[in-house]
């Protein structure tokens, strides 16, 4: 199995590839809602009145208003590469409702520039953020290029709903929305084989790429934050000691 890092700007990164040279995708993209920068992430012991002290920001790049931007532009990048019929599954936002339906937005986003198939329910655990109707939720968006999308489980029990993958409480050295390996490991069995290319354009702190690596899966990841990029380097050659990398 072969796993190339990049470091350096993901859509610059991904005009560079091969068109039809990926078999799947799997991406948690910044929400654009400034996560750990002033949000309600970075402030709720503040907000609860359990402290009086603010908590240091972790900001993620691109996590501001021009992310829904950016995710545009990656999806009609990943639908060039994208191998007939594979599947781009993007971590979307927790919660349903508005005033900003991201997860509505970014579903007819994904069909404009692909095939849009489901909208998967990610049940994190007990009592997430927020005041009405508390977020205990998230979702991963699905989409494919062509009329048919990859899958190769053929137990007929695979739900649009994950119940036994807890999320993560990220420490300040883990990424601030770091999802499980788990996570990113369900939809790599369902949309990819063995020796096929996964790809992640954001990979943060790299668990796509231990998913992958993990699963005997070849990866590719961009991160344009060269400390991330660094953690994942480390995560990932921690699972796979002999590795590819390429930094542009």
């Amino acid at each position: 199995m072969t796993c190339q890092l990049i470091y350096g700007d993901c859509l610059e990164k991904m005009r560079d590839m091969p068109s039809e040279s990926i078999d799947m995708i799997f991406t948690d993209p910044p929400y654009g809602h400034n996560n750990n920068n002033g949000d309600l992430i970075h402030n709720v012991e503040l907000a609860l009145g359990r402290t009086t002290i603010r908590k240091e920001a972790r900001p993620i790049m691109n996590d501001g208003v021009e992310a829904t931007e950016l995710f545009q532009k990656v999806v009609a990048e990943a639908s060039r590469i994208l191998k007939k019929h594979g599947a781009c599954c993007c971590c979307c936002c927790g919660g349903g409702g508005g005033p900003d339906p991201q997860f509505a937005r970014w579903s007819l986003i994904l069909d404009n520039a692909m095939t849009f198939k489901q909208m998967v329910v990610w049940d994190k655990g007990p009592m997430g953020m927020g005041w009405h109707y508390r977020r205990s939720y998230e979702t991963i968006l699905i989409a494919h290029r062509g009329k048919k999308c990859r899958w190769y489980d053929d137990s007929h029990r695979i739900e649009n709903i994950i119940r036994d993958i807890p999320k993560i409480i990220p420490t300040k050295a883990q990424h601030p929305t770091q999802k499980p390996v788990d996570l990113a490991a369900h939809f790599i069995k369902l949309h990819s084989r063995e020796g096929d290319i996964i790809f992640d354009p954001v990979m943060g702190s790299g668990s796509t790429g231990i998913a992958a690596v993990r699963l005997n899966r070849n990866f590719i990841g961009i991160e344009i934050d060269e400390h991330w990029y660094n953690v994942a380097k480390e995560r990932i050659t921690a699972d796979l000691p002999l590795f590819s990398e390429v930094v542009k």
